[in-house]
């Protein structure tokens, strides 16, 4: 196995087109995403038609479920977002086809996928859509993440939380700490939960995008500096979504 995984791009174009480019660059030939490819950002449709495009699979993430059945728990920015992303996206009878492919495209993508000792989820093994699985669990809630640990056998891979890193048995989590890349080994045997990060939205300080590569033993983060700049603007020029979502973007929280 040798994959690049992308999730939570959030309808951010600049992100999406700098990670592929990266993807790209060191020779990764495939490409699958966990999930939030909407939400948030000004162009749901490009990221939409671009992990059609090119990713061999895809989750259902918490923001694509929204979109078919509401936002009533999201924060009043998300739940603006997603009402923004439907009323641009859900078709009418007389839509083109084109617009209803990708309507339909998102309400039918699965919410797990398994591939050898590989669990493949957006939130969690108990939750697959919704449940955070946060970098602070095994301090501040040991017995939530002992509960998730038990909830599945090998390695579970998940974004949703947009903070990249490795849970492993003993509740110890590995991130970043804003390096440019960062590989961790996956031995034989035991059991870990990875975050891969997210890719047009980070909250962990570092306002790169984030994406992992997965190999059979070993995971890679890398960050990738993107303009984020058009994306804000772009956010402002909707006139619909919240400035907040493009502030963020410029400090990665």
């Amino acid at each position: 196995m040798k994959i690049a995984l992308i999730s939570d791009l959030h309808s951010n174009r600049e992100a999406l087109e700098a990670v592929f480019d990266h993807i790209q660059s060191i020779g990764v030939e495939e490409i699958a995403c966990l999930g939030d490819v909407i939400g948030y950002g000004p162009e749901p449709e490009f990221c939409v038609d671009f992990v059609r495009g090119h990713a061999s699979w895809c989750l259902m993430g918490n923001h694509d479920e929204a979109l078919f059945h509401g936002a009533s728990d999201f924060n009043s920015h998300a739940r603006g977002a997603v009402e923004y992303t439907r009323r641009r996206m859900a078709p009418h009878w007389w839509s083109s086809s084109e617009k209803k492919s990708r309507w339909s495209w998102l309400a039918d993508l699965p919410v797990k996928y398994r591939e050898g000792r590989f669990l493949f989820v957006h939130g969690s093994p108990r939750n697959p859509v919704r449940e955070y699985v946060l970098n602070t669990d095994g301090i501040l809630n040991p017995e939530k993440l002992r509960a998730v640990f038990a909830s599945f056998d090998g390695i579970a891979v998940a974004g949703h939380t947009h903070h990249p890193g490795l849970h492993d048995e003993k509740l110890r989590f590995q991130s970043l700490n804003g390096a440019d890349t960062l590989t961790l080994p996956l031995p034989a045997g035991e059991k870990f939960f990875i975050n891969v990060g997210s890719t047009g939205q980070p909250r962990d300080g570092d306002n790169r995008a984030c994406y992992a590569v997965l190999e059979d033993d070993q995971v890679t983060w890398h960050r990738v500096a993107y303009d984020y700049r058009t994306t804000q603007q772009k956010i402002y020029e909707t006139g619909e979504l919240s400035e907040i979502l493009a502030r963020r973007l410029e400090v990665g929280k």
